[in-house]
């Protein structure tokens, strides 16, 4: 098709050439059909990219997942579809991981819960301002939560928040200041009182930046488990005690055998 187009249009770069530009009408007409075929051409390759389908997200799911698995997968983003959640974020979160070689149960299960925290997201957001929520709030809102951030702590940020601003990029800024180690309800009144000096999104954006790596102020707040995805031992807070502890209360530090640092148990000699 390409070939064909090119040669019509050498054919008519050859007729002008065999015409002068005195300004007959031959040559104006020339020039007239040369025009329109381009224009011609143009509509016809702008035609076909627009009916060039982008690729279906779900063909992809079934190329990198196991059937079964990519089945249930589907399923349950057709669910969230159908339900108004922002079914295209769990589709990407689906592809990511499987890009990343995670393992294709771990994958449906991210999915299923990150499905679940968008309803819940979805329902504090709509609980506290008048217009729906939009995509990219949901999804931001159920970041926040995977992160420790809770419902209500949500639909206080959407009451006290200025009238029409977005939350998406705050909601996702406290989920960043939590991982550098403030409790959801420090990171949430950051952010709430920037909102309401009317900082910019990128003021927001480079506030975990203002932090140190592990800015440990009131991370009694901070649930032990964020719910992040994998590589989570879930441990509970006793696990992992230092070496330097001592023994638990109640317990000798012996274990109830008596020391005597390698001396024996005799009497004192006789004065």
């Amino acid at each position: 098709m390409a070939q064909r187009r090119w040669a019509a249009i050498t054919i008519v770069l050859r007729q002008i050439a065999r015409h002068s530009p005195g300004g007959d009408d031959t040559y104006m007409t020339t020039i007239r059909s040369f025009a329109v075929l381009i224009l011609a051409i143009a509509l016809s390759a702008h035609s076909s990219l627009a009916q060039t389908p982008a690729r279906d997200p779900s063909a992809r799911l079934r190329e990198v997942l196991p059937a079964d698995v990519a089945q249930r997968v589907l399923a349950r983003i057709a669910e969230a579809r159908a339900r108004q959640l922002p079914a295209e974020a769990l589709e990407n979160r689906a592809l990511k991981f499987a890009a990343k070689g995670i393992d294709p149960i771990s994958i449906e299960r991210s999915v299923n819960e990150q499905a679940s925290r968008m309803e819940v997201a979805r329902g504090a957001l709509a609980s506290a301002r008048a217009s729906a929520p939009a995509g990219d709030e949901i999804d931001a809102a159920a970041e926040a939560i995977r992160k420790g951030v809770d419902g209500p702590s949500i639909s206080f940020l959407a009451k006290s928040a200025p009238t029409g601003r977005s939350l998406a990029v705050p909601l996702f800024v406290i989920g960043s200041l939590t991982d550098r180690g403030l409790s959801s309800d420090a990171a949430l009144q950051r952010v709430l009182a920037r909102l309401k000096a009317h900082a910019s999104d990128a003021d927001l954006e480079s506030m975990p930046g203002e932090l140190p790596a592990n800015a440990s102020g009131a991370q009694g707040n901070r649930p032990t488990s964020t719910g992040r995805d994998f590589g989570q031992s879930h441990k509970p807070a006793s696990a992992g005690r230092p070496a330097t502890a001592g023994p638990p209360a109640g317990v000798p530090g012996n274990a109830g055998v008596k020391s005597n640092s390698g001396q024996t148990h005799r009497p004192p000699p006789k004065g």
